[in-house]
């Protein structure tokens, strides 16, 4: 299973760039660190691995970006 999961993230690549990838503790049992240029780039991305996987996307916004919103 890993080793096609591998493949599907090769094949997305220009969807996006993973930027690392984590085994955790606790509520998830991994975390992939992602960049995409859009979320619709990420969705197309991700749906790769819905027969593999349940899973949950944030959009993250850099500190000093948000810091300027609230400016």
């Amino acid at each position: 299973m890993l080793a096609e999961m591998q493949k599907l993230f090769e094949q997305g690549a220009k969807e996006g760039k993973v930027l690392g990838f984590y085994w955790t503790l606790g509520r998830y049992d991994g975390v992939v660190l992602s960049e995409s240029p859009d979320e619709k780039s990420h969705m197309k991305h991700m749906l790769r691995f819905a027969e593999f996987v349940a899973t949950e996307t944030l959009v993250a916004v850099p500190a000093e970006e948000a810091g300027k919103l609230v400016e």
